[in-house]
């Protein structure tokens, strides 16, 4: 269960979707700030501290893939995408720019308080890690080098290669499982900490664009396999 102190911030321009909201959390321990545009989050993020940010993606003035932007600039309190978009490419851009997660209007309440408690657990786990005194160390498969202390990945050729947190995260589920067989529903519940929709096609971009950036062949990858019906094998041997 979630902790009596979590603090939302919910992000939307509809005053009736956030009192909704709001009195719905409220019932599952859940304290909630609601506000209605970006200068508004600002200053409330300025006056106090929240565990997670629900953000509508569409806003008067600046739009919710802005402030998901510079919220992530300044650290890694998690965010939640609130939207009636629902295509793979609005997705992706979402969970690039450092979103934990993407709901798509309409949705039910109940599906977004599991979403809620599944972005926590998933920010407590990585706050753990991080924190346990042990640096983590860079990881090293065929010729190339993950720095996760600097979240930089080396090619063979010693370039640096860059990364967005959708695609460091992808690459980081792969090495932690190479030689394994992932389905997209582990793929992005490993990566993003979420439950997808069964037919949630985010993946396979994020998989076309990681491969893009490993020089991975699409028509006859060699690193990251597609397993028809299944899902994706990294191919490779993979050490510390």
């Amino acid at each position: 269960m979630t902790s009596p102190a979590t603090r939302l911030l919910i992000v939307d321009d509809d005053p009736e979707i956030r009192s909704l909201l709001g009195q719905y959390l409220q019932a599952y321990a859940m304290h909630c700030t609601c506000v209605g545009d970006g200068a508004a989050m600002r200053a409330a993020l300025a006056e106090q501290r929240f565990d997670l940010v629900i953000l509508d993606l569409m806003l008067p003035g600046e739009d919710g893939l802005a402030l998901c932007r510079q919220i992530r600039s300044e650290g890694e309190l998690p965010i939640i995408m609130l939207t009636a978009r629902g295509e793979a490419t609005d997705r992706v851009v979402g969970l690039e720019l450092g979103a934990d997660d993407y709901v798509v209007k309409p949705f039910d309440p109940r599906e977004l308080v599991a979403r809620i408690h599944t972005v926590l657990r998933r920010s407590l786990r990585s706050a753990a890690a991080g924190g346990n005194g042990n640096p983590q160390q860079d990881v090293h498969f065929d010729g190339w080098t993950l720095s996760h202390l600097k979240r930089e990945l080396t090619t063979p050729q010693q370039l640096l290669v860059p990364l967005s947190n959708a695609e460091y995260r992808l690459l980081c589920t792969f090495l932690e499982r190479p030689q394994r067989i992932l389905s997209r529903e582990q793929l992005l519940d490993a990566a993003r900490g979420r439950t997808v929709e069964a037919f949630d096609r985010s993946i396979d971009l994020l998989v076309s664009r990681l491969r893009q950036k490993l020089g991975d062949d699409p028509k006859a990858p060699r690193l990251l396999k597609t397993v028809r019906g299944e899902g994706y094998l990294f191919d490779c041997k993979v050490r510390q």
